[in-house]
């Protein structure tokens, strides 16, 4: 079952057409089942690669466009408001919690109190115990200004389709940054990827209030 996504997405502006090899998105791969069900979060909007690769599993889909949201998040101050905000982008809670979040590289976008308050939030609507993937810009001091679409192969390649040509600052967010900003996550795993960015695998510790 697939809930889509809020907004389309805008088409590319240019793509990595080899992919980028992906150790640890490859990893949750691995880790599905065909016998067993997992509830899937992905932050990015819907993408036919990936509707299809994680199709062949038993698993709900579902998916929130947060790629357009993120300068409205950091914007918003009041801590209340803002966590408004993000209940009001993500899916409504349910009985059934997620037990992988896809964020490709969207927490670079946000601020570290929006970051906090996004994924606490994400927390809530998962298992214990739930794996998120994230990409981090890590090697240089810019990133694109505003974040990529990822098509995910069956290889665990990812094929990576710039929206734009312009740049920004990147946050740069280190392990420690993501432990401060992320109570309740801790790193699983980390790599860097031969794009300079850093993949991480973060793995929930909250217990779930669904």
């Amino acid at each position: 079952m697939v809930n889509a996504a809020l907004r389309p997405a805008q088409p590319p502006a240019s793509a990595d057409a080899g992919g980028v090899n992906a150790p640890l998105f490859r990893r949750l791969l691995e880790l599905q089942s065909a016998d067993r069900r997992a509830v899937i979060l992905d932050l990015g909007p819907a993408r036919t690669e990936t509707v299809a690769l994680f199709g062949q599993f038993r698993c709900r889909l579902e998916f929130t466009d947060l790629g357009d949201c993120c300068e409205q998040l950091n914007a918003e101050t009041d801590p209340l408001q803002q966590q408004q905000m993000v209940e009001s982008l993500l899916p409504r809670r349910r009985q059934e919690a997620a037990d992988i979040v896809l964020c490709w590289d969207i927490l670079n976008y946000l601020q570290r109190p929006a970051l906090k308050t996004l994924m606490a939030q994400v927390a809530i609507r998962s298992r214990p115990g739930t794996l998120a993937h994230a990409l981090i810009a890590y090697s240089t001091p810019r990133m694109p200004a505003k974040p990529d679409r990822y098509a995910a192969l069956p290889d665990g390649r990812l094929i990576i389709r710039h929206t734009t040509g312009a740049d920004c600052a990147a946050p740069r967010y280190t392990p420690e940054d993501l432990r401060h900003c992320l109570p309740d996550y801790t790193v699983e795993s980390a790599m860097l990827l031969k794009n300079g960015m850093q993949e991480f695998l973060l793995r929930s510790t909250r217990q779930t209030e669904i």
